[in-house]
């Protein structure tokens, strides 16, 4: 670190705020006209949060510097899938499952993905508190991809702080409209990880998987009925688990305006609903790491703006602790 005085040196992530990941390969590919999967959003996000003097670079803004292993990708996935996936040869039915065009900026991006994830988790055992502008690929299984998601960036990260001894006990609080099948299935022997899915019962997937608590509410539920369920639920798992840190995906699909959503929550709604998770984990000294989870809307604007409302909320709460 530069000054004579090694002042710089001394800094630690969140001395300078809420500590932000983003990697510029998060908006990379290029999807063909009128794919629904919004893959220029994560770069929105961040012009946005810069924008906003959410994130400053040269601050508490964070780039993850290496792509993850194999060794860590295999301890939530199938060796031979993630390497057909990364050299192209995945079959046209494996394909299809993953929805979204094969390309090398595909592999960088998603390999890029899963490095914020482990990063994020990383500086929020370091600060207290860290968010992501992407993750949260939790339709993606032990040996294929599903529902936009290639790997599992929730259970690959779960797995690697486990295996490096940070912690003992990881919950992964998944509040995206869409179950995490994909998570709650690869991380079902693991007795480590706590997965809570809070969910409209009536969307994708079809075939439900068995979380360590689900919690499936119907189309139609708004704020209070949401907020009451998922705190209740949140609640409780912090309390019999006794997590040591927590991954949160915060998808905002729940919203009334999304287009693959069911759910009526409005932007009070978010804002009580993030308020409510981060503000749990701070009083109860639970490091969280946030996800951004899905979100679906033509005007990307308007969902960049949706998917903020996570950031601030995190800074808000990251600044009145002092963290």
């Amino acid at each position: 670190g530069g000054g004579g005085d090694g002042s710089c040196s001394r800094l630690r992530p969140g001395d300078n705020g809420l500590p932000i990941v983003y990697h510029p390969a998060y908006s990379k590919p290029v999807m063909p006209d009128g794919h629904r999967f919004p893959m220029p959003i994560f770069r929105n996000i961040y012009q946005r949060l810069i924008k906003e003097g959410v994130a400053v670079p040269g601050k508490n803004l964070f780039q993850p510097a290496r792509m993850p292993s194999m060794e860590e990708l295999t301890a939530a996935h199938c060796e031979d899938y993630v390497n057909a996936f990364c050299m192209g040869a995945l079959d046209d039915a494996a394909m299809r499952k993953m929805g979204l065009p094969w390309s090398t900026d595909l592999v960088e991006r998603t390999l890029a993905e899963v490095a914020g994830t482990i990063l994020t988790a990383d500086l929020a055992l370091t600060a207290g508190m860290a968010v992501n502008t992407a993750g949260g690929t939790h339709h993606a299984h032990y040996d294929h991809a599903s529902g936009f998601c290639i790997l599992n960036d929730l259970a690959i990260t779960a797995k690697r702080v486990l295996a490096r001894g940070a912690v003992e006990r990881v919950l992964i609080v998944d509040l995206d409209v869409h179950q995490g099948d994909g998570t709650a299935n690869i991380l079902a022997d693991d007795p480590r990880v706590f997965t809570l899915s809070v969910h409209c019962a009536d969307n994708f997937p079809a075939r439900k998987a068995t979380s360590t608590r689900d919690v499936a509410l119907a189309k139609g539920t708004g704020d209070e009925e949401y907020l009451k369920a998922a705190g209740a639920a949140f609640r409780e798992a912090m309390e019999d688990f006794k997590p040591q840190l927590v991954l949160y995906d915060a998808g905002v699909d729940v919203h009334e305006a999304d287009l693959l959503g069911g759910f009526k929550l409005t932007d009070e709604g978010l804002i009580r609903r993030e308020a409510l998770i981060l503000d749990t984990c701070v009083g109860n000294g639970v490091p969280i790491a946030a996800y951004v989870g899905g979100g679906y809307d033509k005007d990307l604007d308007a969902l960049a703006r949706r998917h903020c409302i996570l950031h601030h909320v995190a800074a808000e709460i990251f600044r009145n602790n002092k963290m």
